[in-house]
Protein backbone atom coordinates (compact mmCIF):
# COMPACT_ATOMS: atom_id res chain seq x y z
CA UNK A 1 0.00 0.00 0.00
CA UNK A 2 1.04 3.50 -0.86
CA UNK A 3 1.30 6.40 1.88
CA UNK A 4 -1.58 7.94 -0.15
CA UNK A 5 -4.26 5.47 1.85
CA UNK A 6 -6.86 7.48 3.72
CA UNK A 7 -8.20 5.38 7.12
CA UNK A 8 -10.44 3.63 7.91
CA UNK A 9 -12.22 2.32 4.53
CA UNK A 10 -12.92 -1.28 4.13
CA UNK A 11 -10.11 -3.44 2.19
CA UNK A 12 -7.71 -1.49 2.88
CA UNK A 13 -4.46 -2.77 3.99
CA UNK A 14 -1.71 -0.34 6.43
CA UNK A 15 1.85 -0.72 7.11
CA UNK A 16 3.26 0.35 10.61
CA UNK A 17 4.71 3.16 8.42
CA UNK A 18 1.47 4.59 7.54
CA UNK A 19 -0.39 3.91 10.33
CA UNK A 20 2.75 5.91 11.98
CA UNK A 21 2.66 8.95 10.24
CA UNK A 22 -1.15 8.68 10.58
CA UNK A 23 -0.92 8.99 14.46
CA UNK A 24 0.89 12.06 14.28
CA UNK A 25 -2.72 13.80 13.81
CA UNK A 26 -3.25 13.25 17.60
CA UNK A 27 -0.25 15.17 18.52
CA UNK A 28 0.31 19.06 18.12
CA UNK A 29 2.47 20.17 14.90
CA UNK A 30 6.40 20.87 15.58
CA UNK A 31 6.72 23.47 12.76
CA UNK A 32 7.77 20.99 10.32
CA UNK A 33 5.63 19.28 7.73
CA UNK A 34 4.22 16.09 8.89
CA UNK A 35 6.08 16.49 12.38
CA UNK A 36 4.30 16.18 15.63
CA UNK A 37 6.05 17.35 18.85
CA UNK A 38 6.85 14.14 20.96
CA UNK A 39 6.54 13.63 24.45
CA UNK A 40 4.49 12.55 27.86
CA UNK A 41 1.09 13.64 28.37
CA UNK A 42 0.85 17.00 29.68
CA UNK A 43 -0.03 16.29 33.70
CA UNK A 44 0.90 12.67 33.54
CA UNK A 45 2.98 11.27 36.32
CA UNK A 46 4.04 8.70 34.97
CA UNK A 47 7.72 7.53 33.65
CA UNK A 48 9.32 9.74 36.63
CA UNK A 49 12.73 8.76 37.96
CA UNK A 50 14.23 8.34 40.98
CA UNK A 51 17.31 6.60 42.63
CA UNK A 52 17.28 4.00 45.50
CA UNK A 53 21.10 4.18 46.03
CA UNK A 54 22.61 4.22 42.87
CA UNK A 55 20.22 2.24 41.04
CA UNK A 56 18.08 4.42 39.04
CA UNK A 57 13.91 3.63 38.83
CA UNK A 58 11.30 4.49 36.54
CA UNK A 59 7.70 4.53 37.13
CA UNK A 60 5.31 3.03 34.64
CA UNK A 61 4.39 5.50 32.18
CA UNK A 62 2.95 5.82 28.45
CA UNK A 63 4.44 8.41 25.80
CA UNK A 64 5.36 8.92 21.92
CA UNK A 65 8.13 9.53 20.47
CA UNK A 66 8.50 10.62 16.86
CA UNK A 67 11.36 10.41 13.94
CA UNK A 68 10.85 11.54 10.23
CA UNK A 69 6.76 12.61 10.83
CA UNK A 70 5.92 9.10 12.03
CA UNK A 71 5.23 8.44 15.67
CA UNK A 72 6.07 5.85 18.59
CA UNK A 73 3.49 5.42 20.79
CA UNK A 74 4.72 3.17 23.93
CA UNK A 75 3.44 2.02 27.49
CA UNK A 76 6.23 0.50 29.87
CA UNK A 77 5.96 -0.96 33.22
CA UNK A 78 8.14 0.19 36.07
CA UNK A 79 11.66 -0.54 35.09
CA UNK A 80 15.47 0.03 35.70
CA UNK A 81 17.37 1.33 33.53
CA UNK A 82 20.87 0.30 35.20
CA UNK A 83 22.75 1.73 38.38
CA UNK A 84 25.00 4.97 38.42
CA UNK A 85 28.24 4.48 37.78
CA UNK A 86 30.91 5.55 39.94
CA UNK A 87 32.10 9.24 40.33
CA UNK A 88 35.21 11.29 38.69
CA UNK A 89 37.87 11.69 41.34
CA UNK A 90 38.14 15.32 39.91
CA UNK A 91 35.01 16.57 37.78
CA UNK A 92 31.45 15.88 37.94
CA UNK A 93 29.17 15.34 35.56
CA UNK A 94 25.37 14.83 34.29
CA UNK A 95 23.95 11.30 33.23
CA UNK A 96 20.64 11.25 31.05
CA UNK A 97 18.11 9.05 31.33
CA UNK A 98 15.40 8.39 28.40
CA UNK A 99 13.07 6.06 27.01
CA UNK A 100 14.39 4.99 23.43
CA UNK A 101 12.45 3.43 20.59
CA UNK A 102 14.32 0.26 18.76
CA UNK A 103 13.34 -0.05 15.35
CA UNK A 104 15.49 -2.01 13.20
CA UNK A 105 14.02 -0.51 10.37
CA UNK A 106 15.89 3.47 11.36
CA UNK A 107 18.63 2.00 13.77
CA UNK A 108 19.99 -2.01 12.53
CA UNK A 109 19.71 -2.72 15.94
CA UNK A 110 17.52 -5.77 15.11
CA UNK A 111 15.16 -5.05 17.55
CA UNK A 112 11.80 -4.09 17.63
CA UNK A 113 10.56 -2.26 21.50
CA UNK A 114 10.83 0.64 23.88
CA UNK A 115 12.90 0.54 27.10
CA UNK A 116 14.12 2.86 29.09
CA UNK A 117 18.36 4.14 28.88
CA UNK A 118 20.62 5.29 31.56
CA UNK A 119 23.43 7.25 29.56
CA UNK A 120 26.52 7.81 31.37
CA UNK A 121 27.86 11.66 30.87
CA UNK A 122 31.78 12.89 30.17
CA UNK A 123 32.76 14.00 33.82
CA UNK A 124 34.34 17.93 33.03
CA UNK A 125 34.32 21.12 34.82
CA UNK A 126 31.42 22.19 32.86
CA UNK A 127 29.56 19.10 32.24
CA UNK A 128 27.28 18.85 29.04
CA UNK A 129 24.02 16.51 29.21
CA UNK A 130 25.17 13.38 26.79
CA UNK A 131 23.17 13.12 23.81
CA UNK A 132 22.02 9.70 22.15
CA UNK A 133 23.53 8.61 18.56
CA UNK A 134 21.89 10.17 15.67
CA UNK A 135 19.58 6.96 14.46
CA UNK A 136 18.14 6.86 17.90
CA UNK A 137 14.51 7.70 18.42
CA UNK A 138 14.33 8.86 21.98
CA UNK A 139 12.39 11.62 24.39
CA UNK A 140 14.31 12.58 27.50
CA UNK A 141 12.65 11.74 30.96
CA UNK A 142 15.66 13.35 33.44
CA UNK A 143 19.29 14.56 34.19
CA UNK A 144 21.52 12.79 36.96
CA UNK A 145 24.02 15.38 38.44
CA UNK A 146 26.53 13.28 39.75
CA UNK A 147 29.36 15.24 42.11
CA UNK A 148 32.79 14.06 41.48
CA UNK A 149 34.05 11.82 44.92
CA UNK A 150 34.93 14.49 46.92
CA UNK A 151 31.53 15.97 46.45
CA UNK A 152 29.94 12.54 47.68
CA UNK A 153 29.94 10.58 44.16
CA UNK A 154 27.00 8.86 42.47
CA UNK A 155 25.28 8.29 46.23
CA UNK A 156 25.14 12.17 46.02
CA UNK A 157 23.27 12.53 42.80
CA UNK A 158 20.34 14.57 42.34
CA UNK A 159 17.76 13.72 39.48
CA UNK A 160 15.92 16.86 37.97
CA UNK A 161 13.09 16.51 35.39
CA UNK A 162 13.09 20.06 34.09
CA UNK A 163 14.26 18.13 30.59
CA UNK A 164 10.90 15.72 30.49
CA UNK A 165 9.73 16.80 27.17
CA UNK A 166 5.47 16.87 27.51
CA UNK A 167 2.48 16.66 23.95
CA UNK A 168 -0.49 17.88 23.95
CA UNK A 169 -3.34 17.41 21.24
CA UNK A 170 -3.40 19.57 18.49
CA UNK A 171 -4.55 23.35 19.55
CA UNK A 172 -3.87 22.03 23.61
CA UNK A 173 -2.59 24.32 25.74
CA UNK A 174 1.38 23.18 26.28
CA UNK A 175 2.79 23.58 29.76
CA UNK A 176 6.97 24.66 29.54
CA UNK A 177 9.33 24.30 32.06
CA UNK A 178 12.65 24.02 30.16
CA UNK A 179 14.70 26.64 28.84
CA UNK A 180 14.81 25.02 25.91
CA UNK A 181 10.79 24.50 25.23
CA UNK A 182 10.95 28.73 26.33
CA UNK A 183 13.03 29.38 23.80
CA UNK A 184 11.34 27.80 21.10
CA UNK A 185 9.45 29.51 18.70
CA UNK A 186 5.88 29.43 18.10
CA UNK A 187 4.40 27.05 14.89
CA UNK A 188 1.09 29.40 14.65
CA UNK A 189 -0.20 32.85 15.22
CA UNK A 190 -2.29 32.19 18.45
CA UNK A 191 -0.77 29.24 19.63
CA UNK A 192 -1.28 28.92 23.49
CA UNK A 193 1.21 27.56 25.79
CA UNK A 194 1.45 28.18 29.41
CA UNK A 195 5.11 29.16 30.54
CA UNK A 196 5.30 27.55 34.61
CA UNK A 197 8.41 29.76 35.12
CA UNK A 198 6.28 32.65 34.68
CA UNK A 199 3.24 31.30 36.02
CA UNK A 200 1.14 33.05 33.49
CA UNK A 201 -0.49 31.63 29.78
CA UNK A 202 1.20 32.82 26.71
CA UNK A 203 0.17 33.55 22.77
CA UNK A 204 2.36 33.06 19.75
CA UNK A 205 2.40 36.85 18.34
CA UNK A 206 3.90 35.45 15.30
CA UNK A 207 7.56 36.85 16.26
CA UNK A 208 7.30 36.07 20.24
CA UNK A 209 5.58 34.46 22.86
CA UNK A 210 3.57 36.88 25.47
CA UNK A 211 1.37 36.94 27.95
CA UNK A 212 -2.16 38.95 28.00
CA UNK A 213 -0.71 42.43 29.24
CA UNK A 214 2.91 41.99 28.13
CA UNK A 215 4.18 45.18 25.70
CA UNK A 216 5.99 44.29 22.68
CA UNK A 217 7.92 46.14 20.36
CA UNK A 218 6.49 46.65 16.71
CA UNK A 219 7.75 47.84 13.55
CA UNK A 220 5.02 50.18 12.21
CA UNK A 221 4.60 51.66 8.67
CA UNK A 222 5.11 55.10 8.67
CA UNK A 223 3.33 56.74 5.71
CA UNK A 224 1.98 60.31 3.54
CA UNK A 225 -0.96 61.14 1.78
CA UNK A 226 1.13 62.03 -0.82
CA UNK A 227 5.10 61.20 -1.26
CA UNK A 228 6.08 58.44 2.17
CA UNK A 229 8.44 59.73 4.34
CA UNK A 230 11.94 57.80 4.67
CA UNK A 231 13.25 57.57 8.38
CA UNK A 232 17.02 58.05 7.69
CA UNK A 233 18.73 58.17 10.84
CA UNK A 234 15.89 59.25 12.80
CA UNK A 235 14.40 56.49 15.21
CA UNK A 236 10.83 54.97 15.66
CA UNK A 237 10.10 52.58 18.77
CA UNK A 238 6.51 51.96 19.56
CA UNK A 239 5.17 49.04 21.58
CA UNK A 240 1.93 47.35 22.50
CA UNK A 241 0.08 45.04 24.27
CA UNK A 242 -3.38 43.22 24.38
CA UNK A 243 -5.70 42.08 26.87
CA UNK A 244 -8.73 40.46 25.38
CA UNK A 245 -9.83 42.77 22.01
CA UNK A 246 -8.25 45.96 24.00
CA UNK A 247 -5.26 46.93 22.41
CA UNK A 248 -2.81 50.09 23.96
CA UNK A 249 -0.38 50.90 21.64
CA UNK A 250 2.14 53.52 22.36
CA UNK A 251 5.27 55.02 20.20
CA UNK A 252 8.09 57.80 19.83
CA UNK A 253 9.21 59.01 16.39
CA UNK A 254 12.28 61.12 16.09
CA UNK A 255 13.47 62.99 13.37
CA UNK A 256 17.28 63.05 12.13
CA UNK A 257 19.38 64.84 10.08
CA UNK A 258 18.83 62.82 7.06
CA UNK A 259 14.82 62.08 7.51
CA UNK A 260 12.63 63.29 5.03
CA UNK A 261 9.10 64.00 6.18
CA UNK A 262 7.74 63.38 2.88
CA UNK A 263 4.74 64.81 1.51
CA UNK A 264 1.16 65.07 2.79
CA UNK A 265 -0.50 63.57 5.79
CA UNK A 266 1.22 61.39 8.03
CA UNK A 267 -0.21 57.96 9.12
CA UNK A 268 1.22 55.46 11.25
CA UNK A 269 0.22 51.72 10.77
CA UNK A 270 -1.52 49.84 13.70
CA UNK A 271 -0.27 46.78 15.26
CA UNK A 272 -3.67 44.86 15.26
CA UNK A 273 -6.90 46.51 13.11
CA UNK A 274 -9.25 48.15 14.91
CA UNK A 275 -13.05 46.99 15.21
CA UNK A 276 -15.51 47.82 12.56
CA UNK A 277 -17.89 49.16 15.54
CA UNK A 278 -18.43 52.65 13.25
CA UNK A 279 -16.55 54.40 16.47
CA UNK A 280 -13.95 56.63 16.00
CA UNK A 281 -11.46 56.09 18.44
CA UNK A 282 -9.02 59.12 20.14
CA UNK A 283 -5.87 59.13 22.35
CA UNK A 284 -2.92 61.30 23.51
CA UNK A 285 -0.33 62.88 20.87
CA UNK A 286 1.96 65.66 20.90
CA UNK A 287 3.99 66.86 18.23
CA UNK A 288 7.38 68.85 19.55
CA UNK A 289 9.61 70.98 17.96
CA UNK A 290 12.77 70.18 20.49
CA UNK A 291 14.26 73.46 22.31
CA UNK A 292 11.24 74.88 20.63
CA UNK A 293 7.29 74.35 21.17
CA UNK A 294 4.70 71.31 22.04
CA UNK A 295 1.90 70.46 19.88
CA UNK A 296 -0.17 68.84 22.28
CA UNK A 297 -3.40 67.03 20.79
CA UNK A 298 -4.81 63.40 19.66
CA UNK A 299 -4.26 60.03 18.12
CA UNK A 300 -7.18 59.04 15.68
CA UNK A 301 -7.99 55.60 14.50
CA UNK A 302 -11.10 54.83 12.30
CA UNK A 303 -13.85 52.06 12.84
CA UNK A 304 -12.09 49.71 10.63
CA UNK A 305 -8.22 51.75 10.52
CA UNK A 306 -5.43 49.73 10.00
CA UNK A 307 -3.58 53.07 10.36
CA UNK A 308 -3.92 56.04 12.72
CA UNK A 309 -3.38 59.89 12.32
CA UNK A 310 -2.50 62.85 14.44
CA UNK A 311 -4.30 65.89 15.04
CA UNK A 312 -2.82 68.74 17.06
CA UNK A 313 -3.11 72.32 17.37
CA UNK A 314 -1.15 73.99 15.08
CA UNK A 315 -0.27 77.03 17.29
CA UNK A 316 1.30 76.71 20.44
CA UNK A 317 -1.84 80.01 21.18
CA UNK A 318 -4.34 79.34 19.65
CA UNK A 319 -6.95 76.59 19.23
CA UNK A 320 -6.81 75.81 16.01
CA UNK A 321 -6.01 72.29 15.50
CA UNK A 322 -4.94 69.87 11.86
CA UNK A 323 -3.16 67.05 11.12
CA UNK A 324 0.51 66.37 11.76
CA UNK A 325 1.95 66.88 7.91
CA UNK A 326 5.28 67.83 6.56
CA UNK A 327 4.47 71.41 7.25
CA UNK A 328 2.22 71.21 10.28
CA UNK A 329 2.31 72.03 12.46
CA UNK A 330 5.61 73.02 11.70
CA UNK A 331 7.94 72.23 9.10
CA UNK A 332 9.90 68.51 9.25
CA UNK A 333 13.41 69.10 10.55
CA UNK A 334 16.06 66.93 12.90
CA UNK A 335 13.83 68.88 15.77
CA UNK A 336 10.85 67.29 15.06
CA UNK A 337 9.68 64.26 17.64
CA UNK A 338 6.19 62.97 17.57
CA UNK A 339 4.96 60.71 20.85
CA UNK A 340 1.58 58.95 20.66
CA UNK A 341 -0.02 56.66 23.60
CA UNK A 342 -3.90 55.39 22.37
CA UNK A 343 -6.38 52.48 23.23
CA UNK A 344 -8.38 50.78 20.95
CA UNK A 345 -11.00 47.60 20.72
CA UNK A 346 -9.71 44.92 17.64
CA UNK A 347 -11.05 43.45 15.41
Amino acid sequence: MVATDPLWLPTLNYDETELGKMDTMMFMADGTAGGMRAGIRAGDIGLAVSRSGTTVNVTAGVGVATRSGRSYRFQLAATSPGTIAAANATFARVDLVYVRIWDNSVDSSGLYKADTVLLTGTPSGSPAIPVPGGTIIYIPLATINVPNTGGGGASSSTISSTIRQVTVAPGGILPVTSATDIAIAGVYTGQARFNTVRGVPEYWTGSVWAAQGDYVAYTPSWTASTTNPTLGNGSLTTRWTRVGKQIHYLGTLILGSTSNGGTGVWSMSLPVAAASAGIVTFGVADYAVAFANDYLGAGQIDSGGTTMVFVVKTSTNSSSAGQVSNTSPAAASSNSRLYWSIQYESA
